[in-house]
């Protein structure tokens, strides 16, 4: 298990990949954090009406990690078993492991310090661009609050839990081409408007909870779109959300154990 967690790890970090989308990141969502600072505190200073203020949109802001960032961590995630069939590596890394189910359970681990450097640096990319703008702007940083601090950790640790649900999924889908373009598609456009509709309709609201987006919202304990939207749509406890999301890497690493694992690869 040690030697297979060893090469998969290092076939994270032996491309340049991981680096290219880690920079993207990064840039984006400091991008992202500035604008939202200097847009909330605008209004706030022309007495337009918004529904966030003070320590709340601080923590919105810097929350912003899982649900602008989480597609970076999504892809690559996949990668790491999406890339194996691509370039025909996957049968000499099952020569070395031929025990199918721990490659990839090694493959889930060694994603998880790859996820937490996209959490670490994408949450502290939001902080460093937003924090300044609230401070001068608007009502403050709030960086001394233990909230704001658990919604940063937080931030930071979920982006671990995208790398591996990104990893199961890639053990689903293991078409690169496919894959990425069906979590593009997801992230970008299923899930939010779906947010959206299923908690417009009171019949449909508690679905959209146990999305994987509104999921991982609810671990990190805010959600700067389920707030803007006037709190229609609620989260899950934390400890739910944990969970939910958990249970899609589960259900997403036994279906690809079982389909793309499971059959004869020449």
């Amino acid at each position: 298990m040690r030697a297979a967690l060893i090469a998969e790890y290092r076939k994270f970090t032996s491309t340049r990949m991981w680096w290219v989308l880690l920079i993207a990141m990064v840039v984006y969502l400091g991008f992202i954090g500035a604008a939202l600072a200097f847009s909330m505190t605008t209004e706030n200073a022309m007495q337009q009406p918004t529904t966030l203020v003070g320590a709340d949109l601080a923590r919105s802001i810097y929350a912003l990690t899982s649900p602008i960032g989480y597609v970076f961590a999504l892809v690559i995630g996949s990668l790491a078993v999406t890339g194996e069939f691509r370039h025909k590596t996957i049968t000499a890394s099952l020569l070395v492991e031929p025990r199918r189910g721990i490659l990839l359970v090694a493959k889930l681990i060694a994603g998880i310090p790859m996820g937490l450097l996209y959490g670490v640096l994408g949450t502290l990319a939001v902080v460093a661009t937003a924090a300044p703008i609230l401070a001068t702007v608007g009502d403050g940083a709030f960086l001394d609050d233990s909230s704001t601090l658990e919604v940063i950790g937080l931030s930071m640790l979920v982006m671990v839990l995208w790398t591996a649900m990104g990893v199961a999924f890639g053990a689903v889908v293991s078409n690169q081409v496919a894959a990425i373009v069906i979590l593009l598609a997801f992230t970008q456009l299923v899930e939010p408007i779906a947010r959206i509709a299923l908690a417009t309709f009171d019949a449909t609201s508690s679905v959209s909870k146990f999305l994987p987006g509104s999921a991982a919202d609810a671990l990190v304990g805010s959600s700067f779109f389920a707030t803007m939207g006037g709190g229609s749509d609620d989260l899950l406890s934390q400890w739910a959300g944990a969970l939910v999301m958990l249970a899609y890497i589960a259900a997403f690493a036994v279906i690809g154990r079982y389909t793309t694992f499971r059959r004869d690869i020449a």
